[in-house]
């Protein structure tokens, strides 16, 4: 089992390299990337700004990029890397594409759609499973996020003392 987290850590640099380019962007820094067979098929980040699209999550431009790169909307042999826990669109729609297994960083008790708030990849009622795996990274993925945030408020002038920024 180490040596695959160890290949999750290894893969996870990709997301993390994504989520970087979303904050030099000014986009929430989330990245995505998707293996297949152990190859990068696809690799994205937040741009919800940038497209003014309430869906243009990391995740959602990973899944349209690795079902073009496939030839198939099943993504039924890919594992998604994320550096945050999923939002409940994009857990769907990891349910959805019938992805196996779903790797993150960091963990959204306020708004996770996987596991956290929602549990949507191992809800019964849908018509597919997804396994996951969290912490991948943790400590990268959340200062990241910190580091964003903290910039955010202090180019805006609001207080610094919110001890929970908005992941």
């Amino acid at each position: 089992m180490s040596e695959d987290l160890e290949v999750h850590r290894r893969r996870m640099r990709a997301a993390l390299r994504q989520a970087r380019l979303a904050a030099d962007e000014g986009e929430v820094p989330v990245g995505a990337a998707i293996y297949r067979a152990g190859h990068l098929i696809a690799q994205a980040h937040n741009q919800v700004e940038q497209l003014k699209d309430a869906t243009a999550h990391a995740e959602m431009i990973a899944l349209t990029q690795a079902a073009a790169a496939v030839g198939d909307w099943r993504l039924a042999d890919t594992v998604l890397y994320v550096t945050k826990e999923p939002c409940p669109m994009c857990a769907g729609a990891v349910v959805l594409a019938r992805i196996p297994l779903v790797i993150w960083g960091l963990t959204d008790p306020l708004r996770g759609g996987a596991v956290s708030r929602f549990q949507i990849l191992q809800s019964g009622t849908l018509n597919h499973r997804t396994e996951y795996i969290a912490g991948v990274r943790a400590e990268e993925c959340a200062a990241l996020l910190q580091q964003f945030f903290h910039d955010l408020r202090r180019s805006s002038g609001a207080e610094a003392s919110d001890p929970q920024p908005e992941t």
